[in-house]
């Protein structure tokens, strides 16, 4: 394995879903320590892609190497790499603040000490009442919070994050991106969906994709200069207008 292997490289990576094809032989990397935002409409692949880099959900056919191994090959030594926060499920809505570190914790591996020591960092984060609150009675920037730490408890070097800040207020979600950056700065990698463009200044890379392609990629100020836009939103709305919108 090369040491200047990509964090991520997804190769004509495909899935179909009986005669439906979510994703379309998409190919793309990220490099270690980088922040790249995965950009796309609700049904663009992103979630999907995302699930088939984490070995989630199987691939047709394509490849996806982290640190230059193949993920259908080498998935347990991979899984102690990644950190996965998913859109849709990251924390048990019943059990409280607490009990999901302590739970998600357990099955990382972590020690009683460890365990011990992670709510008491939480703690410092937050109120000592918000722990003993369920989850579905936390508010969402702080029920974010609570399942990026979740996510990280592992230390994992690639942390993926799908839509993280969906539903969560602008003070949240700027609040949200500070600890991306703190991460960054620790040196681990971020590939970070989203569908708020506002989102891609964050990002030292952003990837558009749409109907399962990928119809632009670069970094943002680099983008805007070579298709001579004013914004994201404004580029954005041209590669989906040029690829179609069905």
């Amino acid at each position: 394995m090369s040491a200047a292997a990509p964090a991520i490289a997804v190769r004509d990576l495909c899935k179909n879903f009986g005669h439906f094809q979510a994703v379309k032989r998409i190919s793309f990397e990220v490099a270690p320590g980088e922040i790249v935002g995965f950009l796309g409409p609700n049904g663009a692949g992103k979630t999907t892609t995302i699930k088939m880099i984490t070995g989630l959900l199987k691939i047709t056919s394509g490849a996806v190497l982290i640190n230059g191994l193949d993920n259908r090959e080498h998935l347990a030594a991979i899984k102690k790499k990644i950190g996965y926060m998913s859109q849709k499920f990251s924390l048990y809505h019943l059990l409280t603040a607490q009990e999901n570190i302590e739970f998600f914790g357990g099955i990382s591996g972590l020690a009683p000490r460890e365990l011990k020591a992670s709510v008491a960092r939480m703690g410092e984060q937050v109120a000592a009442a918000v722990l003993r609150q369920k989850i579905q009675d936390v508010p969402p920037g702080i029920r974010q919070k609570v399942a990026l730490f979740v996510c990280l408890l592992p230390e994992p070097e690639i942390i993926l994050l799908d839509e993280p800040t969906s539903g969560v207020d602008p003070e949240a979600r700027r609040l949200f991106w500070s600890e991306i950056y703190g991460l960054k700065k620790r040196g681990k990698t971020l590939l970070v969906s989203t569908h708020n463009l506002d989102e891609a200044e964050y990002c030292d890379r952003i990837i558009i994709i749409h109907n399962g392609e990928i119809v632009a990629a670069g970094a943002p100020d680099e983008l805007l200069r070579q298709k001579g836009k004013a914004s994201i939103e404004e580029l954005f709305k041209d590669a989906i207008q040029e690829h179609g919108q069905d």
